[in-house]
């Protein structure tokens, strides 16, 4: 037996001869999972593939998710099906081709794979699973669960991505890490007027429901879920927030690179439709003035591949934005954020927040092998509607409610993790991710890891691994002061590549910032720079 590892009321056990483990099975809502040990770990089991949701399909195409049930042994040893994406900004062969003209670095490409790239995953519609992993402890005490949600603008993204991969959380610092897929693109955020939207936000309620009733069983503590995700998933995380009032389940938000004020956040019913509408006339089932029900059951016969090759096919600031994405429905998505931040309605629960110095510094090469230019101002521009100017107005609402608030902005530039030369990528959009999951050891045979990068990724992970343990007090502790906007307490992460909070006035990044800036606005404002 493992040294320290015994059967104890998690109910996984671990035995070994030779290379061999086998792991009793752990007892959850879904059925009996049989899990396995996660490579290159200390002895950290992973639960992947755990259906949470009956699969939908059929009826349930276009229908809230429906709990999954069960108690048979399932082989919880592979990732389950990656949901229907309609990548129209993931990187390709044709940016992979022209690197060179785009000043891609060597390491580019394999970089972007481990965050982005999805062609080599298996789709299916019958992908609502979800993945644990936890290392055993003969403890009683339950461990913090950080429960991840994956970015791409809610038309891309899984949690078999090589980035995302929770098994160097759980072993290195010993909290139960959870990810979860979600529908996507049309087939989660249909438009339909006619039908429940955002199908894909009440997938990840859904999950983390199942996380509350089951997480016990890996060792988990069901009053410490804090929701972290990135882009996206910050949105997302966000989201969350604001819907789920009355019963919040978890204990802190930790929301990276994206707000309920992102201006690419959501869109309005209407615009919405036109979309939905759009895809139905081009597959012969009707427009909006068929009937409803004839409509959607027509929309059902079609396979899935057929629905989203009918998905007119974007590039530039609409492919990242676009249609398909979360719609304002006053339920789940509301459209006045900035009026309820203002009123605290929202869930009062501690927040950690922040976004990165350069966030474009991804988007530039996409962008730029799509034949779309923009000037070093506009891009700056970008940089800071998007995403500063979000990330302050959120969190100084918070403050305003007397919620636990922190502030984050993170400037770690590293070797291997260096997207472009000219002009450098900087701390782009998702680069963090990498170094708290202790992913960006992928590109070690390109370009080694400094030390300096080792040393980031240990601080930032147990910053956030901190909140997760303690989210009133875990980053006070740690070091970090609570966000005021009118005091020097934005964090400065990984500035100059050193440790510490580092702070500074908001006032150095925020100023001029306005609140609900349109997608529009930004466009006219991009023709004036």
């Amino acid at each position: 037996m493992f040294p320290g590892f015994k059967a104890v009321s998690l109910g996984i056990a671990l035995y070994t001869s030779g290379s061999a483990a086998a792991l009793q099975t752990v007892k959850t809502t879904s059925g009996q999972l049989q899990g396995r040990l996660a490579s290159g770990t200390t002895g950290v089991v992973e639960y992947l593939g755990i259906p949470y949701a009956q699969p939908p399909v059929g009826r349930l195409r276009w229908a809230p998710p429906e709990p999954f049930s069960g108690s048979g042994v399932i082989d919880a040893t592979e990732f389950g099906y990656t949901c229907p994406a309609n990548a129209t900004f993931a990187p390709n062969s044709e940016l992979t081709a022209r690197s060179k003209e785009f000043s891609l670095t060597e390491q580019a490409p394999m970089i972007l794979e481990n965050l982005l790239e999805q062609e080599e995953l298996e789709y299916s519609e019958d992908c609502l699973t979800l993945n644990v992993w936890t290392r055993p402890t003969t403890s009683d005490t339950k461990k913090a669960v950080l429960f991840w949600i994956y970015g791409g603008g809610f038309k891309t993204g899984s949690t078999n991505v090589t980035g995302y991969n929770g098994k160097y959380i759980a072993d290195l610092e010993d909290v139960v890490i959870v990810s979860a897929n979600y529908r996507l693109n049309i087939f989660g955020f249909p438009g339909n007027p006619n039908i429940r939207n955002n199908l894909g936000l009440l997938d990840q309620r859904l999950a983390v429901e199942w996380v509350r009733d089951n997480i016990e069983a890996f060792g988990g503590d069901p009053n410490r879920i804090t929701l972290f995700g990135q882009s996206a998933g910050g949105e997302s995380v966000d989201f969350y927030s604001f819907a789920w009032t009355s019963d919040p389940i978890v204990a802190g938000f930790i929301a990276e690179s994206g707000t309920v004020l992102s201006p690419s956040a959501q869109e309005d019913a209407s615009t919405a439709a036109k979309a939905w509408y759009n895809v139905t006339a081009t597959l012969g089932c009707g427009d909006e003035s068929s009937e409803p029900d004839a409509l959607l059951s027509c929309m059902r016969l079609k396979d899935w591949e057929t629905v989203q090759n009918a998905i007119p096919i974007t590039s530039g600031i609409s492919g990242v934005t676009g249609s398909f994405v979360p719609t304002i429905d006053n339920i789940v998505i509301f459209d006045d954020y900035a009026a309820r931040l203002e009123a605290g309605n929202f869930i009062y629960r501690p927040l950690f927040l922040g976004n990165n110095n350069n966030e474009i510094g991804l988007f530039r090469p996409i962008f730029e092998s799509e034949n779309l230019t923009l000037s070093d101002a506009q891009w700056d521009y970008l940089n800071w509607v998007l995403y500063t100017c979000p990330a302050s107005y959120r969190a100084s609402g918070a403050v305003s409610s007397n919620v636990p608030t922190w502030r984050y902005r993170y400037f770690g530039e590293f070797p291997n993790l260096r997207l472009t030369i000219n002009p450098d990528s900087g701390a782009w959009h998702g680069s963090e991710v990498l170094l708290i999951f202790n992913t960006d050891m992928g590109v070690q045979n390109i370009v080694d890891r400094t030390p300096e990068e080792g040393q980031i990724a240990e601080y930032l992970r147990k910053a956030w691994v901190s909140f997760a343990n303690d989210p009133e007090n875990g980053l006070t502790k740690y070091g970090f002061p609570r966000y005021n906007p009118l005091e020097s307490t934005l964090l400065r992460l990984a500035y100059n590549n050193e440790t510490g909070p580092q702070p500074t006035y908001p006032a150095t990044y925020d100023t001029g910032c306005v609140i609900g800036t349109t997608l529009a606005e930004i466009l006219i404002t991009l023709e004036s720079l």
